[in-house]
Formats: structure tokens, sequence, C-alpha cells
């Protein structure tokens, strides 16, 4: 089909102002767009870094890629920082274009390396990290990590002025300030795809399965997985008496089911599967268990397309916080929002878990 303008112009009419205005109008909003953007600045930005760094996680490469592809569309050079506080002390730096990151969206893990430094933790490794921020030009750097990735920033700006803006990424979901870290969607859902198998194998020979997940001070992992797996038992840190709980919930409805499953994550008052085990045991001889630790396969595998898409939007938004000015924050999504809280108060925290999920799995485990 001919466009109007195309009509206009086979009959050598000159395409109506109704067609010309919102093109030049969306034009000119683009230039002032961007030279409000350079006027006012509050530091005319040139060159950042960026790092992963402490536990790995799938979605760290989508929100990596979004870091330096965003930061390119802006006219910076972008410089990955390898082995995370690490190579920031020795120097580790790597020059990225948009070839960098071409096809890593799907895999799990960092292409960037990572790594927990204790040397970063003294005042030395700190000056050390410094001075090579300086003798690379770096202006700002977007870290992706975890409560102990934060903290080494803090820790940082007490001789450095660089600001630093970081993106959540860790398996276990228990940082202030967003609704979901990057990593934790794909946790579950391997945690999920691992029980339901074990299921299999649990209803052919009338056993008890513990199987223990990770969480040493946060059970969201074993939260929600149990939930979505629907295991008869779900043991947390954050709940006291919960092994006391379940071994009267088994003696009460449960002899008669083919098949059991509780989840426990690692940090567990009880003291992990292992003890469970031994508890449940000792009150019912009777039941066949066997213990499976998931252990690592929970922080691997091809991030889900809910994880990709969390990550992108936190990795382009830190480029744009460091653009506007913004320091030691650290990206969220919240109610489906962007939302910067500051490292402070982003911090690793203790909750106590939503009671009606608690009671809620008390109810769907009869």
């Amino acid at each position: 089909m001919t466009s109007e303008i195309g009509f206009d112009f086979l009959f050598l009419r000159p395409p109506s102002p109704s067609h010309i205005y919102p093109t030049i109008r969306k034009f000119v909003q683009s230039v002032i767009t961007r030279f409000v953007t350079f006027v006012f600045r509050p530091t005319f930005m040139k060159t950042i870094a960026v790092l992963t760094s402490g536990g790995d996680s799938p979605g760290m490469n989508a929100c990596l890629r979004a870091v330096v592809r965003t930061a390119i569309h802006e006219g910076l050079n972008v410089y990955g920082v390898r082995y995370g506080y690490d190579g920031l002390m020795n120097g580790d730096f790597l020059k990225m274009d948009a070839r960098s990151v071409a096809n890593i969206i799907h895999r799990g893990g960092t292409i960037l390396k990572t790594a927990r430094s204790k040397k970063f933790l003294t005042l030395e490794g700190r000056q050390q990290a410094k001075e090579q921020l300086e003798k690379f030009g770096i202006e700002g750097v977007v870290a992706i990590g975890g409560d102990g990735t934060f903290r080494g920033a803090v820790a940082l700006s007490e001789i450095c002025t660089i600001p630093f803006v970081g993106c959540p990424g860790t398996i276990d979901n228990d940082l202030v300030g967003t609704d979901f870290t990057i990593g934790y969607d794909t946790a579950i859902n391997t945690v999920i795809e691992a029980v339901d198998k074990i299921r299999d194998t649990a209803e052919s020979h009338n056993r008890l399965f513990i199987v223990e997940v990770m969480g040493r001070d946060a059970g969201l992992i074993a939260l929600y997985s149990g939930i979505g797996s629907g295991a008869e038992g779900i043991l947390i840190p954050e709940t006291k008496n919960d092994l006391e709980v379940l071994l009267a919930r088994l003696g009460e409805r449960q002899r008669e089911k083919h098949s059991r499953i509780i989840i426990v994550a690692e940090g567990d008052e009880a003291g992990g599967a292992f003890a469970v085990e031994k508890a449940v045991k000792e009150k019912f001889p009777e039941f066949d268990i066997r213990v499976s630790i998931l252990g690592h396969i929970q922080r691997g595998g091809s991030p889900t397309c809910m994880e990709r898409v969390n990550a992108s939007r936190m990795g382009y938004a830190a480029v744009g916080a460091l653009l506007s000015g913004k320091s030691h924050v650290m990206i969220g999504i919240v109610d489906r929002k962007i939302k910067f809280t500051p490292f402070k108060d982003a911090i690793k925290h203790l909750e106590e878990p939503d009671p009606l999920l608690m009671k809620m799995v008390d109810i769907l485990a009869r």
C-alpha cells in the first residue's frame, strides 16, 4: 500500500504539515533531551567499569550485557574488571565493546569471573584498588553482587570518591530494596526441577526424602521452592522449633502417604539435612529415609526469561544512575518499578517469613 506521503510525492504535491510536524517535533525533542542530559550531568563521565563479585548467580551475564551496551550507547568507555575486587586491586581490567558481551545473555555464571577477596578487607588492599581505578581513569563503577559486594563499596568510599552503583546479584534474595535479586528465580526453578525428579523415585519406593538447599542465613529458596514443589515440610533459619512441628505433623497425618518431601535450608537451626534425618529416624524408625543435598547446581544453569529481563532492566538503570549523579545505591525492582536503595539500607536482612505463606504450607501439605 502506498503511504499518504508517498502518494503526495507521486503527484508532485508536498507532504501535508500533519505528516511532517510530528517527525520534526520528535527530532527536536530528541536533540533537546540529549543537550539537557549533557549540560546538567553532575559530572561528564567518559569511562566506567563493571565487575561481578561474591557468589555467582544466573543472570549476572545478562546484567553485564545491559551495562556494557547501555554505556556504549551513551558514549562511554567501558572496562570489565575480572575476578571482582581482587581484579580491582590487581589492575585486571579488560576494555569492552558491544561484541564483548555478544551471546552471553543465556549463559549462567559470569564471563568476568568472580572471587571473594580477603585482601580487599584491609586498608592496604582498598588503597591499591583506588590507585588502579585512578590509573585507568575510571569515573564510575557498576558492581554486580550481594551483601559483601556492597559492603566493600561502602568501605572503599572512605578513601575514594568514585561513585559506585550496585545490581543485586545473589540467589538468596536476601537484600532490602528489590522484590527479586538476580539469580533467585532461576535457583528456585532449578530446585523445583530437581525435587520433581526426586519425588518420582520417592513415590516408587514409598520413601521420605530430605532435600537440603542453599540458604545459610535466609530461607527464601527453601520456602518458595518448597511451596512450588508441594513439599510436606519446610525448615528455614528464620523460624524456630520447626523441627518439632515437622515431627508432630509426620506423626499426625502422614504415615499413609506414598512419598514425602522435606525441604531444609542449610542454615536451619536443626543443623542441616543429615541432622533432620537423624531426628526423624529416631522418632519414626519405620520410615525409609534418604537425603539429597542439591549444592551448587542451584548457582548454575541458563537464567529464566524473567531473570534475563529483570537483570537487563537493572543493568540499564545502573548506567543511568551513574550518569544522573547517583552514588552508592542499589538498583532494585519493587512492584515492577525501578527503585534506588542506599547500600547501607540494602545490606542483607533477616526477616520473619510471611506468616500467611507458612500457614499455607501447613494447609497444603495435608
